[in-house]
């Protein structure tokens, strides 16, 4: 099956390799071959995306394994180039970024007086692949609770996925890290993983995934009409996928160009990214509905391919807090605007 026009997005060598891989760690294993492309991020950021669309086509769950490591390396590598304090990274290993901070659970960070490091206590929901990656940069608050990111090893860190009983992304374990005084290293000081230059970037390198996993999905229409001549309904199903992905495709474009402008502030990428992602995230969703529209039950019951990539694309779209997200960019675009107090002085 051909995604809807690979050749103008998809890496053709990138997209064999993922289908020779023969587990979950010989993805990670390929996500280290692909720092290069990380470390360029928001300075040459169209190849990344252009990566992570591909894997996203191919297979889902190696994307979702692949793309917190490369956003790990790329926070990395960008506190190397503003000087600020970080950890080497150790040559081989494997990341994760857990950043999740719902209500009730929380890791906080205290200073370890006889080493000069710090020290990490609490839990930390939502980490994936915390039982497979050896190292994870970690959100912590400190003691005037202040947020900040640290480097930590996992080795001997308490992992518990009991809970995850997933239809999509099962192989991608998930659950609950839980610190009980491990050491970790910070990266930057306290705030500087959210207010630095290009914090948003992460979000539009998941939006690539999701827009390589529709775009693959759309390709099954086209599979379709080869096989028997589509009448005018699927036609309008073909191109109303067809107006979908092309505008999601430039989306993109338009965003990597941000990405590498140096006078793109903080704040105008933060309205970059959540646009791009409330775009592509309504593309994906048109898309399933449309190719399910069109295929009927058939795929759903009898393709397993198919099935397993519509059930890990519905999961990982909920990385987009849908309404909830909307109403933040409305704020953004609006400022203070938003306030009621400010409409109520008007």
């Amino acid at each position: 099956m051909d995604p809807w026009e690979f050749s103008t997005w998809g890496v053709a060598q990138l997209a064999e390799r993922v289908h020779d891989l023969d587990s979950l760690d010989d993805a990670l294993g390929l996500a280290v071959s692909l720092e290069p492309l990380a470390v360029a991020l928001g300075q040459r950021s169209a190849p990344l995306l252009d990566a992570l669309a591909t894997l996203g086509s191919a297979d889902l769950s190696v994307a979702r394994a692949v793309e917190p490591h490369l956003d790990a390396t790329a926070i990395l590598a960008q506190a190397a180039r503003q000087g600020v304090e970080h950890p080497s990274a150790p040559e081989g290993g494997t990341w994760g970024v857990f950043a999740a901070s719902p209500p009730g659970e929380g890791v906080h960070a205290s200073p370890d007086g006889t080493s000069g490091g710090w020290r990490l206590r609490g839990s930390k929901p939502w980490c994936s692949l915390a039982d497979r990656v050896s190292h994870a940069l970690v959100t912590a608050s400190d003691e005037e609770g202040r947020q900040g990111l640290f480097a930590i090893a996992l080795a001997g860190v308490d992992f518990d996925a009991s809970a995850w009983q997933p239809l999509g992304l099962r192989e991608i374990t998930t659950g609950t890290l839980r610190f009980d005084g491990q050491q970790a290293q910070p990266v930057g000081g306290p705030g500087w993983y959210l207010e630095r230059p290009g914090f948003s970037w992460g979000g539009v390198c998941v939006a690539a995934v999701w827009f390589g996993a529709s775009a693959a999905l759309a390709g099954s229409l086209w599979e379709a009409a080869r096989r028997r001549r589509p009448d005018q309904i699927a036609l309008q199903h073909i191109g109303t996928c067809d107006v979908l992905l092309h505008g999601a495709h430039a989306v993109l474009r338009d965003a990597a160009e941000a990405m590498d402008d140096p006078g793109c502030s903080p704040a105008d990428s933060v309205i970059v990214a959540a646009r791009v992602r409330a775009h592509v995230a309504s593309v994906a969703e048109q898309v399933m509905t449309t190719v399910g529209h069109a295929l009927g039950p058939g795929p759903l019951a009898l393709d397993l391919p198919h099935l397993t990539r519509v059930a890990d694309l519905t999961l990982y779209l909920r990385q987009h807090h849908a309404e909830r997200d909307l109403a933040r960019l409305g704020h953004l675009v609006t400022g203070d605007a938003a306030r009621p107090d400010a409409q109520e002085s008007r």
